[in-house]
């Protein structure tokens, strides 16, 4: 299913914005008739889906620590350069490194069955030409923490837990508990081998990979992904008796592989050492061409700098685009960026990650200090005809910006329609065509928007609320 915006082109024709609440602050008469040609022009925008259309054609899977990210990483250069931006270059850093070579699966008993499963990130081998056991099926990782030895010993391990579909993706932290936790556990007791159904939300045979470990270093045991009408298959065959499946992961594994993060600047005027960081991760899994997780995040971003970067003048403030690298097997270039930059953080004055694909933005959430609530009201009120309500001040940013918050800076979340994102997510069929053309430039508007008042206005994002001073006696 792909996700329209609602009466959006009706809704933004006009860009009448809503008279701004009376604690909202003022933004100024230029700087939002800029902003609404920006809305408009992000509506029709074209570098930010070709950026993604031609990564994922020419480039394809980005596989963390591998000669396709390296070669990503060399091809966004080059593109960035092309674009115009300034400073554009790559902070290297190692991380260590993990790919699979063989991943089979197949039911031996009752009758011989293919199956269609794929190796967890960080999965250990199995001896060569696999394992073969009986399966034991468990509906959680919780009954398999409680469950005796004696009951998983020298068998397949096979939790059979399933994923809520959602808007938010909320359903997924508690889906991904068992691909941690699987191999870690039922090795533990004794069992040669683990599988999982997938952490997805569709119905298809396409298996969902995913990180075992967020350090990128190897599992405790051999794991795999099953497709979800494999796990239906496996359920109900242990419902008519004894099933044995033979599991052959083999894998090439190093300490150390390169990886890096891309940065582009659209250099500021009067206030240019101050940042607003806008991000993406340009790394992926391996099984599709990482299509919505992340190149479409980063068509996002960079197609939004882009239409700042072809403004008349410059903004005040110097746009960061950040493509990080690695972040798919353990947040290792947010990590690393938090770290290169340490001393930089109080000139980091907003950050944001788009990395949930593309569909519509629909609520806007910030991380702002008290006193700068009216200006997120402002930036609420901007993007309202685009489809966007207002929410919360409780963000904490996207997966690699997640660590900024506790180093002080503030962040934005631009919350996407995620109801059909799991249905592609780490698997084969995280292709182009997924992305529905209409909601990626809702998406590039929004981030073009709230971006440009950011580097525009000058306005404190940490700003506390005041507080009059008390008397004493």
């Amino acid at each position: 299913m792909r996700i329209r915006t609602l009466a959006l082109a009706t809704a933004v024709s006009a860009l009448a914005f809503p008279t701004a609440a009376q604690d909202a602050a003022p933004l100024g008469a230029e700087i939002e008739s800029t902003t609404k040609v920006l809305i408009q022009q992000g509506l029709r925008d074209t570098a930010g889906l070709k950026f993604v259309e031609d990564l994922t054609t020419e480039i394809g899977p980005r596989l963390a620590g591998s000669p396709q990210e390296a070669l990503a990483r060399d091809w966004a250069v080059a593109e960035l350069n092309e674009l115009g931006f300034a400073n554009v270059r790559v902070e290297g850093f190692e991380i260590p490194y993990w790919s699979r070579v063989i991943d089979e699966v197949s039911i031996t008993s009752p009758s011989m069955q293919a199956v269609a499963a794929t190796a967890l990130g960080g999965s250990a081998e199995t001896p060569e030409g696999g394992v073969e056991a009986e399966l034991v099926r468990f509906t959680s990782l919780a009954a398999l923490i409680a469950a005796p030895a004696s009951q998983v010993s020298g068998k397949i391990v096979f939790i059979d837990e399933h994923m809520i579909k959602s808007m938010n993706g909320a359903g997924y932290g508690m889906a991904v508990r068992k691909r941690g936790g699987c191999a870690k556990v039922a090795t533990a007791k004794g069992a040669v081998a683990c599988l999982i159904r997938s952490a997805g939300t569709q119905s298809h045979r396409m298996p969902h990979t995913g990180g075992m470990l967020r350090d990128g270093a190897e599992g405790a045991g051999p794991a795999a992904a099953v497709s979800a009408p494999d796990a239906d298959q496996f359920a109900r065959l242990l419902e008519r008796g004894p099933v044995k499946v033979r599991v052959n992961i083999q894998t090439e594994i190093s300490d150390s592989a390169p990886s890096g993060n891309v940065i582009a600047e659209v250099t500021g005027s009067d206030l240019k050492d101050e940042i607003v960081l806008i991000s993406c991760h340009l790394d992926s899994w391996d099984l599709g061409t990482g299509a919505l997780d992340d190149a479409a995040g980063c068509g996002i971003v960079v197609g939004a700098a882009k239409l700042i970067a072809d403004l008349p003048k410059p903004p005040r403030r110097t746009i960061r685009v950040v493509l990080y690298g690695s972040e798919e097997v353990g947040l290792f270039g947010g990590k690393s960026y938090a770290e290169t930059h340490a001393e930089e953080m109080d000139a980091h004055i907003l950050a944001a990650e788009s990395d949930f694909g593309a569909g519509n933005i629909w609520r806007f959430q910030t991380g702002f200090g008290e006193g700068a609530l009216p200006y997120a009201k402002t930036i609420q009120s901007i993007l309202a005809p685009l489809g966007v309500t207002p929410d919360n001040n409780e963000s904490g940013g996207g997966p690699d910006i997640s660590m900024l918050p506790g180093l002080g800076v503030p962040v934005v979340t631009p919350g996407q329609n995620g109801m059909d994102y799991f249905d592609y997510h780490h698997t084969p069929d995280d292709t182009f065509d997924k992305i529905d053309p209409e909601t990626f430039r809702q998406n590039v508007a929004v981030y073009a928007a709230f971006t440009y008042i950011a580097a525009e206005t000058g306005w404190d994002f940490r700003k506390e609320l005041d507080v009059e001073p008390t008397g004493t006696e």
